[in-house]
């Protein structure tokens, strides 16, 4: 609990293929949090652009999009969530690669993410929630009590898409994934608008070479810690 009882607000940031998604779906499972994808959100708007035949770069008419854009996440009973927009289902098509390759450019246009950061807010504001994003922690919730950037190895981070789209059965080399990670990592950090960047007070978690759970305890351990009004532990990065 947190500030007069309120349950917390987590902001987890991070590149692409960190594990900041699994991270804080596991996070918010174990402390019974509602987990919001925000990553998840931009995605389905992709979708969304691509299925009405919106150019990703053509920022106008995805402002157009907005004006009557309905995005909703319904949680459902394992923690993961169904995403509607406009009523439709789109939660199976987030990972197709047209909507990979849409979203960084889609993610940059201020009207999606005026829009969708709105959302986001007032999806935080009765506390008891964890978000995953990449500019959670400085712009959409620069007060959140826990804030956390995870990362990993551009390898890793590569490594990890390549077995997700293998397991999905979609055609991909692993060079063509590391150049579209790295492609993504470059939009991400040098975009005008809410651009990639740890807050100040950010704990970094490094899970380069680490399990999902040995990240989900170092987490952990520092709201604990924090909590109790001790020092978080040292060590918050990966292996050496």
């Amino acid at each position: 609990m947190t500030r007069g009882g309120r349950r917390p607000v987590i902001a987890i940031d991070g590149p692409a293929g960190a594990g900041k998604s699994t991270l804080a779906r596991n996070l918010a499972r174990r402390l019974r949090l509602l987990y919001v994808d925000t990553g998840a959100m931009y995605r389905a708007v992709a979708r969304h652009a691509l299925d009405r035949g919106v150019a990703a770069d053509d920022a106008a008419a995805l402002a157009g999009l907005m004006d009557d854009l309905d995005l909703r996440l319904e949680p459902k009973p394992n923690g993961r969530y169904r995403v509607l927009v406009n009523g439709r289902d789109v939660t199976g098509r987030l990972r197709d690669r047209d909507v990979t390759r849409a979203v960084a450019l889609v993610s940059q246009v201020p009207a999606v993410r005026e829009k969708l950061v709105q959302i986001q807010r007032h999806l935080a504001r009765g506390g008891g929630v964890v978000l995953d994003g990449r500019d959670i922690g400085t712009r959409v919730l620069p007060d959140a009590d826990f804030k956390f950037f995870v990362t990993a190895s551009l390898e890793e981070r590569a490594a990890r898409r390549y077995r997700q789209l293998r397991r999905r059965g979609q055609a991909a080399s692993l060079e063509e994934v590391l150049a579209e990670v790295r492609e993504r990592d470059e939009a991400d950090m040098n975009r005008a608008v809410s651009p990639l960047r740890k807050a100040e007070d950010a704990v970094v978690i490094d899970t380069t070479g680490i399990t999902v759970e040995e990240a989900l305890r170092r987490v952990l351990a520092i709201i604990e810690a924090r909590r109790g009004g001790q020092a978080p532990p040292a060590q918050s990065g990966g292996p050496a």
